[in-house]
């Protein structure tokens, strides 16, 4: 890599400069944030639809949303789950596990589920006995479930990308579309009235609280990384255009976690191109990934 020697000066001491969020402080950051999101799932499940919905009407959610702000939250916080892929990856990682061996796992569970999935559209008796049929969209009875492009998106983003990038990433599909989902649903359209994305489906209130939810995360992240607002702020306003437009046409679960980590792969590289020993993509150093060494040595 070749510094920049035009724009280059002075901007960052030693002592500030942090390339990498500590080991103990991303498992301690993930168990923390699963351990919620489990409390925040166990208690909407045992509260009854009764119950529920007078509290969506507490926190202003208009009369004629509720039903189908409840029904959505049931079918939301499931997703909560998705926060134990990081954590798992982490905690492997910890362990001494590499990057590599820890990629080979993934593609063989997406593999293996993505063989279940399409089973289950093809097969009337694997769909009949499918054990989430609950929690399925209608739209989804007949074709690939989201689950299968959530598994798809995390194996790409952590064969592709550094760790705790592939990791934030995932952390931004799960909370962040999560959000829009359930802001959208709630309070779309209720203080901007206009619908946006495709059809005018979606809403403002949604995707800004994407952004948000994304950037917030992000930031505390990669709150030991220098600068490390100009790259969070990249990735989740990208994140966020994403979920809305769906580019190409591809499933937001397969784009959020992979486009969200090209941008901040870029956003620390352009960061840091002053001081090229800080940038992200030398961090696929540290978890012995040879094949990005050599990448990297022939760039």
């Amino acid at each position: 890599m070749v510094k920049n020697t035009t724009f280059c000066k002075q901007w960052v001491t030693t002592d500030e400069l942090a390339p990498l969020p500590t080991d103990n402080f991303l498992t301690a950051y993930l168990i923390v944030l699963f351990l919620s999101s489990l409390v925040l799932l166990i208690f909407i499940k045992c509260l009854r639809h009764k119950d529920l919905k007078k509290l969506l009407t507490d926190a202003g959610v208009a009369i004629s949303k509720v039903k189908q702000t409840a029904m959505e939250i049931d079918r939301k916080v499931f997703h909560l789950c998705g926060l134990l892929v990081p954590l798992i990856y982490q905690v492997l990682l910890q362990m001494g596990w590499t990057q590599r061996e820890c990629g080979r796992i993934v593609w063989s569970i997406t593999i293996c589920g993505g063989i279940s999935d399409i089973a289950r559209v093809k097969s009337s008796f694997v769909q009949r006995n499918w054990p989430l049929k609950s929690i399925l969209r209608e739209k989804e009875q007949n074709q690939l479930c989201g689950g299968t492009y959530f598994s798809l998106g995390c194996t790409v983003a952590i064969h592709f990308f550094a760790p705790v990038i592939a990791m934030t990433s995932i952390i931004f599909l799960v909370l962040g579309d999560m959000s829009a989902a359930l802001i959208g649903r709630s309070f779309g359209r209720s203080v901007v009235n206009i619908g946006v994305g495709p059809g005018g489906k979606k809403s403002v209130e949604g995707s800004f609280a994407m952004f948000c939810i994304c950037f917030v995360f992000g930031c505390t992240i990669f709150s030991q990384v220098h600068l490390r607002e100009y790259p969070v702020f990249i990735a989740s306003l990208v994140a966020t255009l994403v979920e809305l437009y769906e580019p190409l046409g591809i499933n937001d679960n397969v784009s959020i976690p992979v486009l969200s980590s090209v941008a901040l792969t870029y956003g620390f590289a352009r960061t840091y191109s002053c001081e090229p020993t800080g940038n992200p993509l030398l961090w696929y150093r540290l978890t012995g990934d040879i094949g990005t060494e050599m990448l990297l040595n022939e760039g």
